[in-house]
Protein backbone atom coordinates (compact mmCIF):
# COMPACT_ATOMS: atom_id res chain seq x y z
CA UNK A 1 0.00 0.00 0.00
CA UNK A 2 1.47 3.32 -1.06
CA UNK A 3 1.81 6.19 1.42
CA UNK A 4 0.94 9.45 -0.33
CA UNK A 5 1.40 13.09 0.58
CA UNK A 6 -1.27 15.80 0.51
CA UNK A 7 -0.59 16.86 -3.09
CA UNK A 8 -0.72 13.29 -4.35
CA UNK A 9 -4.02 12.70 -2.56
CA UNK A 10 -5.50 15.78 -4.24
CA UNK A 11 -4.29 14.46 -7.58
CA UNK A 12 -6.00 11.11 -6.93
CA UNK A 13 -9.20 12.95 -5.99
CA UNK A 14 -9.05 14.88 -9.27
CA UNK A 15 -8.33 11.74 -11.28
CA UNK A 16 -11.29 9.97 -9.66
CA UNK A 17 -13.64 12.85 -10.43
CA UNK A 18 -12.45 12.98 -14.05
CA UNK A 19 -12.51 9.21 -14.60
CA UNK A 20 -15.94 8.62 -13.05
CA UNK A 21 -17.45 11.88 -14.33
CA UNK A 22 -18.70 12.74 -10.84
CA UNK A 23 -18.54 15.98 -8.91
CA UNK A 24 -16.22 16.69 -6.01
CA UNK A 25 -19.35 16.86 -3.83
CA UNK A 26 -20.24 13.32 -4.90
CA UNK A 27 -16.79 12.12 -3.88
CA UNK A 28 -17.17 13.95 -0.56
CA UNK A 29 -20.48 12.18 -0.03
CA UNK A 30 -18.84 8.82 -0.69
CA UNK A 31 -15.99 9.48 1.72
CA UNK A 32 -18.31 10.76 4.42
CA UNK A 33 -20.49 7.67 4.14
CA UNK A 34 -17.49 5.55 5.06
CA UNK A 35 -16.74 7.71 8.12
CA UNK A 36 -20.38 7.66 9.21
CA UNK A 37 -20.56 3.88 8.85
CA UNK A 38 -17.40 3.50 10.91
CA UNK A 39 -18.90 5.65 13.66
CA UNK A 40 -22.20 3.78 13.56
CA UNK A 41 -20.36 0.45 13.92
CA UNK A 42 -18.53 1.62 17.05
CA UNK A 43 -20.87 3.96 18.97
CA UNK A 44 -24.57 3.41 19.73
CA UNK A 45 -27.29 5.87 18.71
CA UNK A 46 -27.62 7.29 22.22
CA UNK A 47 -24.05 8.67 22.03
CA UNK A 48 -24.16 12.50 22.01
CA UNK A 49 -22.12 13.80 19.04
CA UNK A 50 -20.49 17.22 18.69
CA UNK A 51 -19.06 18.07 15.27
CA UNK A 52 -16.42 20.77 14.74
CA UNK A 53 -16.19 21.79 11.09
CA UNK A 54 -13.69 24.13 9.48
CA UNK A 55 -14.22 26.28 6.37
CA UNK A 56 -12.52 23.96 3.89
CA UNK A 57 -13.25 20.54 2.43
CA UNK A 58 -12.42 18.76 5.67
CA UNK A 59 -15.20 20.86 7.18
CA UNK A 60 -17.42 19.80 4.29
CA UNK A 61 -16.70 16.16 5.16
CA UNK A 62 -17.64 16.86 8.78
CA UNK A 63 -20.93 18.54 7.82
CA UNK A 64 -21.73 15.62 5.56
CA UNK A 65 -20.99 13.11 8.34
CA UNK A 66 -23.16 15.15 10.73
CA UNK A 67 -26.10 14.99 8.32
CA UNK A 68 -25.76 11.23 7.95
CA UNK A 69 -25.61 10.68 11.72
CA UNK A 70 -28.69 12.85 12.22
CA UNK A 71 -30.50 10.73 9.65
CA UNK A 72 -29.56 7.70 11.78
CA UNK A 73 -31.21 9.33 14.84
CA UNK A 74 -28.02 10.43 16.63
CA UNK A 75 -28.26 13.63 18.66
CA UNK A 76 -25.78 15.96 16.94
CA UNK A 77 -24.52 19.48 17.62
CA UNK A 78 -22.62 21.09 14.75
CA UNK A 79 -20.22 24.05 15.02
CA UNK A 80 -19.11 25.47 11.66
CA UNK A 81 -16.25 27.97 11.93
CA UNK A 82 -16.71 30.56 9.18
CA UNK A 83 -14.81 33.51 10.59
CA UNK A 84 -13.72 34.88 7.18
CA UNK A 85 -16.92 34.17 5.23
CA UNK A 86 -14.92 32.05 2.81
CA UNK A 87 -16.30 28.51 2.85
CA UNK A 88 -15.08 26.16 0.13
CA UNK A 89 -17.82 25.40 -2.45
CA UNK A 90 -18.36 21.85 -1.19
CA UNK A 91 -18.38 23.00 2.42
CA UNK A 92 -21.01 25.61 1.55
CA UNK A 93 -23.11 23.02 -0.30
CA UNK A 94 -23.07 20.66 2.68
CA UNK A 95 -23.89 23.50 5.05
CA UNK A 96 -27.04 24.17 3.02
CA UNK A 97 -27.93 20.48 2.88
CA UNK A 98 -27.50 20.17 6.64
CA UNK A 99 -29.63 23.24 7.35
CA UNK A 100 -32.40 21.89 5.15
CA UNK A 101 -32.35 18.58 6.96
CA UNK A 102 -32.43 19.79 10.54
CA UNK A 103 -35.41 22.14 10.27
CA UNK A 104 -37.85 20.96 12.92
CA UNK A 105 -35.61 18.16 14.18
CA UNK A 106 -35.09 17.96 17.93
CA UNK A 107 -31.96 15.83 17.72
CA UNK A 108 -29.92 18.37 15.72
CA UNK A 109 -28.49 21.83 16.37
CA UNK A 110 -26.37 23.91 14.00
CA UNK A 111 -24.22 26.91 14.93
CA UNK A 112 -22.21 28.97 12.47
CA UNK A 113 -19.34 30.71 14.25
CA UNK A 114 -18.40 34.04 12.71
CA UNK A 115 -17.01 35.89 15.72
CA UNK A 116 -17.64 34.83 19.29
CA UNK A 117 -17.57 31.15 20.16
CA UNK A 118 -19.17 29.75 23.29
CA UNK A 119 -17.83 26.21 23.54
CA UNK A 120 -20.21 23.37 24.28
CA UNK A 121 -19.89 21.17 27.33
CA UNK A 122 -17.94 18.06 26.38
CA UNK A 123 -18.36 15.16 28.76
CA UNK A 124 -16.87 11.70 28.95
CA UNK A 125 -19.93 10.42 27.08
CA UNK A 126 -19.50 12.88 24.18
CA UNK A 127 -18.14 11.84 20.80
CA UNK A 128 -16.34 14.73 19.13
CA UNK A 129 -15.94 14.62 15.34
CA UNK A 130 -12.97 16.72 14.32
CA UNK A 131 -13.29 18.20 10.82
CA UNK A 132 -11.54 21.53 11.35
CA UNK A 133 -8.61 21.04 8.95
CA UNK A 134 -7.44 18.19 6.76
CA UNK A 135 -4.47 17.35 4.55
CA UNK A 136 -4.41 20.79 2.94
CA UNK A 137 -2.97 22.44 6.05
CA UNK A 138 0.54 23.79 5.45
CA UNK A 139 1.28 25.77 8.61
CA UNK A 140 0.65 25.43 12.36
CA UNK A 141 -2.68 26.52 13.80
CA UNK A 142 -2.81 29.85 15.60
CA UNK A 143 -5.31 32.16 17.27
CA UNK A 144 -8.86 31.02 17.67
CA UNK A 145 -8.43 27.68 15.96
CA UNK A 146 -5.51 26.82 18.24
CA UNK A 147 -7.70 27.74 21.22
CA UNK A 148 -10.51 25.47 19.97
CA UNK A 149 -8.06 22.60 19.59
CA UNK A 150 -6.74 23.14 23.10
CA UNK A 151 -10.28 23.18 24.46
CA UNK A 152 -11.10 19.86 22.77
CA UNK A 153 -7.84 18.32 23.95
CA UNK A 154 -8.57 19.42 27.51
CA UNK A 155 -11.97 17.74 27.54
CA UNK A 156 -12.72 14.13 28.58
CA UNK A 157 -14.59 13.48 25.30
CA UNK A 158 -13.66 10.75 22.82
CA UNK A 159 -12.34 12.35 19.63
CA UNK A 160 -12.57 11.06 16.06
CA UNK A 161 -10.60 12.93 13.39
CA UNK A 162 -11.60 12.84 9.74
CA UNK A 163 -8.64 12.00 7.46
CA UNK A 164 -5.98 13.65 9.70
CA UNK A 165 -6.12 15.25 13.15
CA UNK A 166 -6.51 19.01 12.72
CA UNK A 167 -3.15 20.76 12.93
CA UNK A 168 -1.09 17.72 11.90
CA UNK A 169 0.79 17.85 8.61
CA UNK A 170 0.91 14.65 6.59
CA UNK A 171 4.71 14.33 6.63
CA UNK A 172 7.01 16.88 8.27
CA UNK A 173 5.77 18.25 11.60
CA UNK A 174 8.92 20.02 12.74
CA UNK A 175 7.02 23.31 12.97
CA UNK A 176 3.90 21.89 14.60
CA UNK A 177 3.18 22.49 18.28
CA UNK A 178 1.62 19.29 19.56
CA UNK A 179 -0.58 21.05 22.13
CA UNK A 180 -2.14 22.86 19.16
CA UNK A 181 -2.85 19.66 17.24
CA UNK A 182 -5.99 17.65 17.91
CA UNK A 183 -5.28 14.63 20.12
CA UNK A 184 -7.56 12.11 18.46
CA UNK A 185 -8.49 8.79 19.97
CA UNK A 186 -9.29 7.54 16.48
CA UNK A 187 -8.37 8.78 13.02
CA UNK A 188 -10.36 7.58 10.02
CA UNK A 189 -8.19 8.38 7.03
CA UNK A 190 -9.03 8.14 3.35
CA UNK A 191 -7.61 5.49 0.99
CA UNK A 192 -3.94 5.72 2.03
CA UNK A 193 -2.10 6.02 5.37
CA UNK A 194 -0.21 9.25 5.93
CA UNK A 195 3.51 9.22 6.69
CA UNK A 196 3.10 11.19 9.93
CA UNK A 197 0.91 8.40 11.35
CA UNK A 198 3.95 6.11 11.53
CA UNK A 199 6.10 8.30 13.80
CA UNK A 200 6.07 7.80 17.60
CA UNK A 201 6.01 11.52 18.43
CA UNK A 202 2.64 11.80 16.65
CA UNK A 203 0.96 8.89 18.44
CA UNK A 204 -0.90 11.15 20.88
CA UNK A 205 -2.34 13.13 17.98
CA UNK A 206 -3.28 10.24 15.70
CA UNK A 207 -4.54 7.63 18.17
CA UNK A 208 -5.73 4.41 16.55
CA UNK A 209 -5.94 4.94 12.81
CA UNK A 210 -7.98 3.14 10.19
CA UNK A 211 -7.74 3.43 6.41
CA UNK A 212 -11.15 3.76 4.75
CA UNK A 213 -11.49 2.72 1.10
CA UNK A 214 -13.39 5.49 -0.67
CA UNK A 215 -12.87 4.15 -4.18
CA UNK A 216 -10.26 6.58 -5.45
CA UNK A 217 -8.60 6.09 -8.83
CA UNK A 218 -5.70 3.67 -9.14
CA UNK A 219 -2.42 4.87 -7.65
CA UNK A 220 -0.38 2.74 -10.06
CA UNK A 221 1.12 5.76 -11.82
CA UNK A 222 1.83 7.70 -8.62
CA UNK A 223 5.52 7.73 -7.67
CA UNK A 224 6.30 7.79 -3.95
CA UNK A 225 9.30 6.60 -1.93
CA UNK A 226 7.02 5.39 0.88
CA UNK A 227 4.89 2.24 1.10
CA UNK A 228 3.50 -0.12 3.71
CA UNK A 229 4.14 -3.83 3.25
CA UNK A 230 1.16 -6.15 3.21
CA UNK A 231 1.25 -9.91 2.78
CA UNK A 232 0.23 -9.57 -0.87
CA UNK A 233 3.45 -7.62 -1.52
CA UNK A 234 5.75 -10.44 -0.39
CA UNK A 235 7.45 -12.93 -2.69
CA UNK A 236 6.17 -16.03 -0.92
CA UNK A 237 7.35 -18.23 -3.78
CA UNK A 238 10.87 -17.69 -2.48
CA UNK A 239 9.99 -19.82 0.54
CA UNK A 240 8.90 -22.83 -1.51
CA UNK A 241 11.06 -25.94 -1.35
CA UNK A 242 11.81 -28.42 -4.08
CA UNK A 243 10.62 -31.93 -3.37
CA UNK A 244 14.27 -32.93 -3.70
CA UNK A 245 15.56 -30.31 -1.27
CA UNK A 246 18.09 -31.35 1.36
CA UNK A 247 20.10 -29.50 3.98
CA UNK A 248 22.87 -28.83 1.50
CA UNK A 249 20.53 -26.98 -0.86
CA UNK A 250 18.77 -24.93 1.82
CA UNK A 251 21.76 -22.79 2.69
CA UNK A 252 24.46 -22.68 5.34
CA UNK A 253 24.23 -19.65 7.63
CA UNK A 254 26.74 -18.39 10.14
CA UNK A 255 25.93 -16.40 13.25
CA UNK A 256 28.80 -14.66 15.05
CA UNK A 257 27.35 -13.96 18.47
CA UNK A 258 27.75 -14.18 22.21
CA UNK A 259 30.71 -13.15 24.30
CA UNK A 260 30.93 -14.42 27.87
CA UNK A 261 27.65 -13.74 29.67
CA UNK A 262 25.75 -13.13 26.43
CA UNK A 263 24.90 -16.69 25.46
CA UNK A 264 21.22 -15.76 25.40
CA UNK A 265 21.69 -13.44 22.42
CA UNK A 266 23.45 -16.19 20.47
CA UNK A 267 20.85 -18.77 21.46
CA UNK A 268 17.87 -16.62 20.45
CA UNK A 269 19.37 -15.70 17.08
CA UNK A 270 20.33 -19.32 16.43
CA UNK A 271 16.93 -20.76 17.32
CA UNK A 272 15.22 -18.15 15.15
CA UNK A 273 17.51 -18.98 12.22
CA UNK A 274 16.77 -22.70 12.49
CA UNK A 275 13.03 -21.98 12.69
CA UNK A 276 13.34 -19.94 9.48
CA UNK A 277 14.20 -22.93 7.34
CA UNK A 278 17.94 -22.71 6.84
CA UNK A 279 19.60 -26.03 5.96
CA UNK A 280 22.60 -25.67 8.26
CA UNK A 281 23.68 -23.16 10.87
CA UNK A 282 27.08 -22.60 12.42
CA UNK A 283 27.35 -20.41 15.51
CA UNK A 284 30.75 -18.84 16.11
CA UNK A 285 30.94 -18.04 19.81
CA UNK A 286 33.06 -18.34 22.95
CA UNK A 287 33.93 -21.59 24.69
CA UNK A 288 31.86 -20.66 27.74
CA UNK A 289 28.70 -20.81 25.64
CA UNK A 290 29.29 -24.36 24.35
CA UNK A 291 27.09 -26.27 26.77
CA UNK A 292 24.33 -23.66 26.72
CA UNK A 293 24.08 -23.61 22.93
CA UNK A 294 24.44 -27.34 22.40
CA UNK A 295 21.67 -27.90 24.91
CA UNK A 296 19.30 -25.14 23.72
CA UNK A 297 19.97 -25.42 19.96
CA UNK A 298 21.21 -28.97 19.35
CA UNK A 299 20.52 -28.59 15.61
CA UNK A 300 23.23 -25.93 15.23
CA UNK A 301 26.93 -26.52 14.64
CA UNK A 302 29.37 -24.75 16.95
CA UNK A 303 32.68 -23.11 16.19
CA UNK A 304 34.17 -21.92 19.46
CA UNK A 305 37.25 -20.04 20.53
CA UNK A 306 38.75 -19.39 23.96
CA UNK A 307 36.88 -17.06 26.29
CA UNK A 308 37.88 -13.40 25.99
CA UNK A 309 39.63 -14.01 22.66
CA UNK A 310 36.74 -12.32 20.83
CA UNK A 311 38.37 -12.67 17.44
CA UNK A 312 35.48 -14.62 15.92
CA UNK A 313 37.16 -15.03 12.56
CA UNK A 314 40.62 -16.51 12.55
CA UNK A 315 41.16 -19.32 11.83
CA UNK A 316 37.65 -19.37 10.36
CA UNK A 317 36.82 -20.22 6.70
CA UNK A 318 34.19 -17.64 5.70
CA UNK A 319 33.72 -19.15 2.25
CA UNK A 320 31.88 -22.11 3.81
CA UNK A 321 28.77 -19.97 4.33
CA UNK A 322 25.96 -18.55 2.21
CA UNK A 323 25.20 -15.67 4.61
CA UNK A 324 26.63 -14.27 7.83
CA UNK A 325 24.92 -12.49 10.72
CA UNK A 326 27.12 -10.70 13.24
CA UNK A 327 26.59 -8.60 16.33
CA UNK A 328 24.31 -10.03 19.03
CA UNK A 329 26.26 -9.91 22.27
CA UNK A 330 29.77 -9.79 20.76
CA UNK A 331 30.95 -6.78 22.78
CA UNK A 332 33.20 -3.97 21.58
CA UNK A 333 36.67 -5.10 22.68
CA UNK A 334 39.72 -4.11 20.67
CA UNK A 335 40.12 -7.64 19.31
CA UNK A 336 36.49 -7.65 18.22
CA UNK A 337 36.91 -4.37 16.34
CA UNK A 338 39.90 -5.79 14.48
CA UNK A 339 38.03 -8.98 13.71
CA UNK A 340 35.09 -7.04 12.33
CA UNK A 341 37.40 -4.97 10.13
CA UNK A 342 38.93 -8.20 8.78
CA UNK A 343 35.46 -9.59 8.10
CA UNK A 344 34.35 -6.53 6.15
CA UNK A 345 37.52 -6.70 4.08
CA UNK A 346 37.15 -10.36 3.13
CA UNK A 347 33.46 -11.29 3.22
CA UNK A 348 31.88 -12.18 -0.12
CA UNK A 349 28.46 -13.41 1.02
CA UNK A 350 25.38 -11.44 2.18
CA UNK A 351 25.85 -9.87 5.58
CA UNK A 352 23.51 -8.86 8.43
CA UNK A 353 24.86 -6.54 11.13
CA UNK A 354 23.13 -5.92 14.44
CA UNK A 355 23.73 -4.76 18.02
CA UNK A 356 27.41 -4.52 18.98
CA UNK A 357 28.51 -4.73 15.34
CA UNK A 358 26.57 -1.51 14.73
CA UNK A 359 28.03 0.13 17.81
CA UNK A 360 31.51 -0.69 16.54
CA UNK A 361 30.68 0.96 13.22
CA UNK A 362 29.51 4.06 15.05
CA UNK A 363 32.68 4.21 17.15
CA UNK A 364 34.91 3.54 14.14
CA UNK A 365 33.23 5.35 11.23
CA UNK A 366 36.06 4.52 8.82
CA UNK A 367 34.68 0.98 8.82
CA UNK A 368 31.38 2.20 7.40
CA UNK A 369 33.02 2.87 4.05
CA UNK A 370 34.12 -0.78 4.02
CA UNK A 371 30.58 -2.15 4.19
CA UNK A 372 29.88 -4.50 1.28
CA UNK A 373 27.06 -3.33 -1.01
CA UNK A 374 23.62 -4.59 0.05
CA UNK A 375 24.64 -5.31 3.64
CA UNK A 376 21.60 -5.28 5.93
CA UNK A 377 21.90 -3.20 9.12
CA UNK A 378 19.22 -3.73 11.79
CA UNK A 379 19.50 -0.89 14.34
CA UNK A 380 17.04 0.20 16.98
CA UNK A 381 16.70 3.96 17.33
CA UNK A 382 19.63 4.46 19.69
CA UNK A 383 21.98 2.46 17.48
CA UNK A 384 20.74 4.27 14.40
CA UNK A 385 21.32 7.71 15.91
CA UNK A 386 24.86 6.71 16.76
CA UNK A 387 25.34 6.00 13.05
CA UNK A 388 23.56 8.95 11.43
CA UNK A 389 23.37 11.49 14.25
CA UNK A 390 20.69 12.60 16.69
CA UNK A 391 17.49 14.07 15.21
CA UNK A 392 14.63 15.51 17.24
CA UNK A 393 11.91 14.10 14.99
CA UNK A 394 11.52 10.73 13.34
CA UNK A 395 10.88 12.46 10.03
CA UNK A 396 14.34 14.05 10.14
CA UNK A 397 15.89 10.79 11.32
CA UNK A 398 14.27 9.00 8.38
CA UNK A 399 15.64 11.55 5.91
CA UNK A 400 19.13 11.11 7.37
CA UNK A 401 18.79 7.33 7.09
CA UNK A 402 17.72 7.64 3.45
CA UNK A 403 20.91 9.58 2.74
CA UNK A 404 23.03 7.05 4.68
CA UNK A 405 21.56 4.05 2.85
CA UNK A 406 22.07 5.66 -0.53
CA UNK A 407 25.63 6.83 0.22
CA UNK A 408 26.80 3.44 1.47
CA UNK A 409 24.51 1.27 -0.71
CA UNK A 410 23.13 -0.66 2.24
CA UNK A 411 19.72 -1.63 3.58
CA UNK A 412 18.80 -0.15 6.96
CA UNK A 413 16.07 -1.81 9.01
CA UNK A 414 14.82 0.88 11.40
CA UNK A 415 13.38 -1.31 14.16
CA UNK A 416 10.33 -0.23 16.11
CA UNK A 417 6.61 0.16 15.57
CA UNK A 418 6.04 0.00 11.78
CA UNK A 419 9.66 -1.13 11.31
CA UNK A 420 10.96 0.63 8.19
CA UNK A 421 13.25 -0.92 5.59
CA UNK A 422 15.26 1.84 3.91
CA UNK A 423 16.82 0.82 0.60
CA UNK A 424 19.90 2.03 -1.29
CA UNK A 425 17.47 3.45 -3.87
CA UNK A 426 16.06 5.78 -1.18
CA UNK A 427 12.77 3.97 -0.83
CA UNK A 428 11.09 3.11 2.47
CA UNK A 429 8.87 0.10 3.20
CA UNK A 430 7.05 0.22 6.53
CA UNK A 431 5.93 -3.01 8.15
CA UNK A 432 2.30 -3.71 8.99
CA UNK A 433 2.76 -6.52 11.54
CA UNK A 434 3.97 -6.50 15.14
CA UNK A 435 2.81 -5.15 18.49
CA UNK A 436 4.16 -3.35 21.59
CA UNK A 437 4.66 -6.65 23.40
CA UNK A 438 7.67 -7.21 21.16
CA UNK A 439 9.48 -4.37 22.93
CA UNK A 440 11.44 -6.87 24.99
CA UNK A 441 15.06 -7.93 25.28
CA UNK A 442 16.15 -10.38 22.61
CA UNK A 443 13.49 -9.49 20.04
CA UNK A 444 16.12 -7.92 17.80
CA UNK A 445 18.36 -11.01 18.09
CA UNK A 446 15.43 -13.07 16.81
CA UNK A 447 15.08 -10.78 13.80
CA UNK A 448 18.80 -11.09 13.03
CA UNK A 449 18.50 -14.87 13.01
CA UNK A 450 15.48 -14.81 10.73
CA UNK A 451 16.98 -12.48 8.13
CA UNK A 452 20.33 -14.31 8.14
CA UNK A 453 18.57 -17.62 7.51
CA UNK A 454 16.53 -16.20 4.63
CA UNK A 455 19.67 -14.77 3.02
CA UNK A 456 21.41 -18.14 3.34
CA UNK A 457 18.48 -19.74 1.57
CA UNK A 458 19.26 -17.59 -1.45
CA UNK A 459 16.64 -14.88 -1.02
CA UNK A 460 17.85 -11.47 -2.21
CA UNK A 461 18.66 -8.90 0.49
CA UNK A 462 15.64 -6.66 -0.06
CA UNK A 463 13.15 -9.52 -0.02
CA UNK A 464 14.95 -11.20 2.88
CA UNK A 465 14.71 -8.01 4.93
CA UNK A 466 11.07 -7.33 4.04
CA UNK A 467 9.98 -10.93 4.48
CA UNK A 468 11.99 -11.31 7.67
CA UNK A 469 10.56 -8.18 9.27
CA UNK A 470 7.02 -9.17 8.29
CA UNK A 471 7.22 -12.74 9.60
CA UNK A 472 8.94 -11.53 12.78
CA UNK A 473 6.02 -9.19 13.44
CA UNK A 474 3.45 -11.80 12.47
CA UNK A 475 4.96 -14.32 14.87
CA UNK A 476 4.91 -11.62 17.54
CA UNK A 477 1.23 -10.99 16.88
CA UNK A 478 0.44 -14.68 17.11
CA UNK A 479 2.38 -14.94 20.38
CA UNK A 480 0.53 -11.91 21.77
CA UNK A 481 -2.82 -13.43 20.79
CA UNK A 482 -1.89 -16.50 22.81
CA UNK A 483 -0.10 -14.95 25.78
CA UNK A 484 -0.94 -11.24 25.81
CA UNK A 485 1.51 -8.40 25.25
CA UNK A 486 2.65 -7.79 28.82
CA UNK A 487 4.25 -11.20 29.34
CA UNK A 488 5.61 -11.66 25.81
CA UNK A 489 9.22 -12.88 25.60
CA UNK A 490 11.56 -13.06 22.63
CA UNK A 491 11.50 -16.85 22.88
CA UNK A 492 7.71 -16.73 22.49
CA UNK A 493 8.22 -15.07 19.10
CA UNK A 494 10.44 -17.97 18.06
CA UNK A 495 7.84 -20.48 19.24
CA UNK A 496 5.28 -18.80 16.97
CA UNK A 497 7.50 -18.72 13.87
CA UNK A 498 6.22 -22.12 12.62
CA UNK A 499 2.64 -20.83 12.69
CA UNK A 500 3.68 -17.61 10.97
CA UNK A 501 5.44 -19.44 8.14
CA UNK A 502 2.49 -21.84 7.96
CA UNK A 503 0.28 -18.78 7.37
CA UNK A 504 2.40 -18.03 4.31
CA UNK A 505 1.95 -21.59 3.04
CA UNK A 506 -1.84 -21.14 3.03
CA UNK A 507 -1.43 -18.12 0.73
Amino acid sequence: MKILNALQMRQLDAATIEHETITSADLMERASQQVAREIESRWPQDTPVVVFAGPGNNGGDALCVARMLIEKAYAVEVYLFNTTSALSPDCLLNKERLQSLIEGKENAHFYEIRQEFTPPVLTQETLVVDGLFGTGLSRPLTGGFAAVVQYINGSPATVVSIDVPSGLMTEDNNLALMNEVIHADYTFTFQHPKLAFLFPENEKAVGDWTVLDIGLASDEEVETPYAMTEISDLDLQALCRSRFAHKGTMGHACLIAGQWGMAGAAMLAARAAMRSGVGKLTVRTEESNRCILQTSVPEALLSVEPDDALRFMSPFPLDDFDAIGIGPGIGEHTETVSALADLLYSVEVPLVMDADALNILAEHPTLISQLPANTILTPHRGELERLVGYHATTYDLLQATLRFAAEHQVFVVMKGAYTAIVTPEKKVFFNSTGNPGMATAGSGDVLTGIITALLARGIKPFEAARLGVYVHGLAGDMAADRLGQVSLLASDIIESLPLAFQEFETK
